[in-house]
C-alpha cells in the first residue's frame, strides 16, 4: 500500500497521514518534515534548503527526488508507506510513476486553509504570511499537473477536506479498502 496525500498547506494531510500510517500501519513520511530536520544542520545543503523553504519556494525537483527516493529506499518502507508533499511536480511524479497505488487529494479552499495555519501554535519559519501565500500560489500553478497526471492513471481521487478529521479519515479509509477488494 503506497498512498500519496495532496493539498495545500493546512488540508489536513500530516493529521490524515499519521492516522493512516496507525491504521495500515505503513509509515507515514512527509517530505517537508525531511527538508525541515535537514535544513537545521550546519551543511552547504542544509543552509540552502533553510533558504529555500523560508522564501516559500519549492524546492527543485533534482533535489526533491535524490532526497525523496533514498528516504523510499530504506527498509521500512518496502511494504508500503503513506506520503505527503512529494510528488509535487510532475517531473517527481514521473520519477515515481509505478510506485504509488492511491493519490488523495484533500481538497480545502484557500481561505479553509489559511485561517487553519493561523490558527495553530508553530513556531516554523516558513510559516510566515508571506510564505505561506507564496506557497498556496505555488500549489495551485505546480502541482495541477501532478493532479492531471495521476488522473489520468485513475489513480487520483478526491476528497472534501473540510470536513470534521473523522470524517475525512473515514473518506479514504473507504476509498482504500474498496480500491483493495478490487487488486
Amino acid at each position: 500500500m503506497k498512498i500519496v496525500l495532496v493539498g495545500i498547506q493546512g488540508a489536513g494531510k500530516s493529521t490524515q497521514g499519521n492516522l493512516l500510517s496507525e491504521k495500515f500501519g505503513v509509515p507515514y513520511l512527509s517530505s517537508g518534515h525531511i527538508f525541515r530536520q535537514m535544513s537545521k544542520s550546519k551543511t552547504k545543503l542544509g543552509r540552502w534548503l533553510k533558504e529555500t523553504l523560508n522564501s516559500g519556494a519549492l524546492v527543485p525537483d533534482e533535489t526533491a527526488v535524490e532526497i525523496v527516493m533514498e528516504y523510499l529506499k530504506r527498509p521500512e518502507y518496502a511494504k508500503g508507506y503513506v506520503m505527503d508533499g512529494f510528488p509535487r511536480t510532475e517531473a517527481q511524479a514521473k520519477v515515481l510513476d509505478g510506485s504509488v497505488d492511491t493519490v488523495f487529494l484533500i481538497d480545502v479552499s484557500d481561505k479553509e486553509a489559511l485561517w487553519r495555519i493561523s490558527g495553530r501554535m508553530t513556531d516554523r519559519q516558513d510559516e510566515t504570511l508571506q510564505a505561506i501565500r507564496k506557497r498556496i500560489e505555488l500549489f495551485h500553478d505546480v502541482t495541477s499537473e501532478v493532479l492531471n497526471f495521476y488522473e489520468k492513471e485513475g489513480k487520483l481521487i478526491k476528497v472534501d477536506g473540510e470536513l470534521e478529521v473523522e470524517k475525512v479519515f473515514e473518506q479514504i479509509v473507504k476509498a482504500v479498502q474498496k480500491r483493495e477488494k478490487k487488486a
